[in-house]
């Protein structure tokens, strides 16, 4: 192991340790906020390990700080002793959602959606822990720790239904409890971390949620987000495991934007979205990150329809001047087309000046069309 990975996977195992300590105290005061402030930790530390043993960049070139833990997420997706999956990323999005708002503000927290994060964290470390270093966390733990808890844990939507119809109970009139409710809600805006990169917890989208239950909506209208999760729970006791997944049959979640057509959309169900966070990238960004050039890079968005997806492309207006940007799924969708797809065959039914007559590929250095890409 390098010498500054081998330093970074022990700040994990030490978070981790940490975190599990919290979880098991017998003190109430103060145990929830302890176990999501350390849980995030272990993570980013063990990401960052794993890719400096990758001999990824781990530092930006701008601040000359090494990078945050969303970067690290991003970058551990593309890593190939890593892979994060869609899923396992959702799942540290949410711890990372979680521990933001309990840093910097404040949410409550079930016990039964505390167990299965915390649980969720332990059966994801230890995969992670594998995949980079070959390790199991069983083997940095002593003998004598116990399970996280004696409880069975329960799938995710009961414990997101359970907490919405609690929630419900705490806005009725009379009650007094809107500060508790508000809690409830900004840990359930969390949640759709899971599903959404973006998920940035806003007291507008409190504001807009608790609205929607008071006018009496169902959860599936309010959190169209949450359901297409499921918990994956495998083994008892000691051996339990827990893995948050997104339904592979679910139906899809709709960027709603102003102007819609007058279609029947809830406000209840829409998040703001920082669209200059979500749309980052410049066309030159996608062409350097997937180390193609930049016409090729053109004629590929073009053959995946990329420039007509609002979910992959917006174009930003300043005054006279236009400039396109381009989401994290762009680059996803580009970068399984240049692993799995002929991009000889797509810049000869793409390429400038190609699409009414598209010859047979050419794969000689000094041919044709790659004199036509020079020159275009």
């Amino acid at each position: 192991m390098r010498a500054t990975a081998k330093a970074l996977h022990g700040k994990a195992l030490s978070s981790m340790r940490t975190a599990m300590t919290a979880f098991n105290s017998p003190h109430d005061d103060g145990r929830a906020t302890a176990v999501l402030l350390h849980l995030q930790h272990p993570f980013e530390m063990l990401l960052k390990a794993a890719l400096v043993q990758g001999r990824a960049k781990v530092f930006d070139k701008k601040t000359g700080r090494s990078i945050g833990f969303e970067s690290a997420v991003n970058h551990s997706c593309q890593l190939t002793n890593l892979k994060l999956t869609q899923s396992e990323a959702g799942t540290l999005r949410a711890i990372d959602a979680l521990r933001d708002d309990e840093q910097h503000w404040f949410n409550d927290v079930s016990e039964g959606l505390l167990y299965l994060h915390a649980r969720a964290s332990v059966t994801l470390f230890d995969d992670l822990l594998f995949r980079a270093f070959h390790q199991r966390l069983a083997d940095y733990l002593p003998v004598r720790v116990l399970p996280v808890s004696t409880e069975a844990p329960q799938d995710i939507l009961a414990l997101v239904d359970s907490e919405y119809a609690n929630i419900a109970e705490l806005l009725k009139p009379g009650r007094r409890a809107r500060g508790d409710a508000r809690a409830k809600i900004r840990t359930l805006l969390a949640l759709e971390a899971h599903v959404a990169e973006d998920t940035r917890v806003s007291d507008s989208d409190v504001n807009r949620v608790e609205k929607g239950i008071k006018a009496g909506k169902t959860r599936q209208l309010v959190f169209p987000k949450l359901s297409p999760l499921s918990a994956e729970i495998s083994g008892e006791g000691l051996t339990v495991k827990v893995k948050i997944v997104k339904q592979a049959d679910a139906l899809p979640v709709r960027l709603v934007r102003d102007g819609n057509g007058g279609e029947d959309v809830d406000a209840a169900a829409v998040r703001e979205v920082d669209l200059q966070k979500k749309f980052h990238w410049s066309p030159f960004d996608l062409a350097d990150k997937l180390s193609i050039s930049r016409p090729r890079a053109t004629a590929l968005r073009d053959h995946l329809g990329i420039d007509k997806d609002p979910d992959c492309r917006h174009v930003f207006e300043f005054g006279s001047q236009k400039h396109p940007r381009f989401s994290d799924n762009a680059l996803t969708r580009m970068r399984d087309a240049v692993a799995n797809q002929d991009l000889v065959a797509i810049w000869e039914s793409h390429g400038p000046g190609r699409r009414s007559k598209p010859r047979p590929p050419c794969s000689q250095p000094d041919c044709a069309d790659a004199k036509d890409e020079k020159a275009s």
